[in-house]
């Protein structure tokens, strides 16, 4: 096998990698299924932006006309931003058609796992990992982000796991797939538009020095597979637990009566979410990401020196 054939990864990137600089990959369904445009590609700019200025090389993935892309220009970013939700979302399992069929796929969680991985990339900074979803134990329905963060050795900064989930069955899931939950400055994992949650983190990290050393700790002892490093969102943007709870709970009552499920389960529920916040939901979704942008970039120049 030869990797060329399917990887293409940006002179910028490729340098920084080769010269052991920090890299911070970001996915790209945040820019085609995230937010309308323009705003979702002046959103995955800003990301870019903040990293740059936190003294790390970002690396937006995606795949482009059948090819696994590492490190977007402006223009491939905006063409994703432009075409929106008709880019496919890509997961683990989506990849082989996707690049078989030379068509283009914006990247989750997992499969930004994946091909950072394959790049040679550390950290990655996304919004908040999929999960278990509320009444799993009858649908099955749980996150490929998951068993990815189980294989992959890749740290996820976010803002824990997406408050419209199961947190504590996703938080048993990780348990048992022997994944750390490090908490950044926090004891409680945030969900997403809320700094609390009502769990713990399995550990209080107070530095990206720290999680730095744990991520070089576990990868060296063989301990393979991936840490999430959950960061609350600002005080400033969280929003109300209450209000977000009943929005979340409305929402999906609403999509049990559609019968909506699976893999359009959460586009739908995060965008009833936004229209029964009156938007205040997004604004806080963009903020929780420049967050964890800016400490992802932290973590990448720690691990480097380490």
């Amino acid at each position: 096998m030869n990797l060329k054939d399917y990887i293409i990864i940006s002179e910028e990137v490729k340098s920084a990698l080769e010269n052991n600089l920090p890299v911070v990959a970001l996915e790209s369904t945040i820019i085609s299924h995230g937010m309308p445009y323009p705003q979702n590609v002046e959103t995955a700019l800003k990301v870019e932006e903040i990293i740059r200025e936190n003294g790390a090389i970002p690396a937006t993935i995606a795949i482009l006309n059948g090819k696994l892309m590492v490190g977007l220009t402006r223009e491939q970013i905006d063409y994703l931003g432009k075409k929106g939700l008709e880019v496919t979302k890509v997961s683990r399992r989506d990849i082989p058609a996707i690049v078989a069929r030379k068509e283009d796929g914006a990247t989750t969680v997992a499969s930004t796992m994946i091909i950072s991985a394959l790049a040679g990339i550390k950290v990655f900074a996304t919004g908040g990992i999929g999960g278990v979803h509320r009444g799993a134990e009858t649908t099955m329905d749980i996150s490929a982000d998951l068993e990815e963060l189980a294989m992959t050795n890749v740290a996820v900064v976010c803002a824990g796991a997406k408050s419209i989930l199961d947190i504590g069955l996703t938080l048993e899931f990780l348990e048992t797939k022997g994944v750390p939950v490090l908490g950044y400055q926090t004891e409680e994992l945030p969900a997403f538009y809320t700094r609390k949650s009502g769990f713990k983190v399995d550990y209080k990290m107070d530095t990206a020095e720290e999680i730095a050393k744990a991520m070089k700790a576990k990868w060296d002892l063989g301990l393979s597979g991936g840490i999430v490093v959950a960061n609350p969102i600002p005080e400033e943007y969280a929003m109300d637990f209450d209000v977000i709870n009943d929005a979340i709970n409305n929402a999906i009552n609403e999509a049990e009566v559609k019968g909506i499920k699976g893999k359009a389960s959460t586009p739908f529920l995060l965008a009833k979410v936004k229209e029964i916040t009156k938007g205040k939901s997004l604004d806080s979704n963009i903020q929780l990401v420049f967050n964890n942008a800016k400490l992802a970039a932290g973590i990448a120049k720690n691990y480097i020196k380490l």
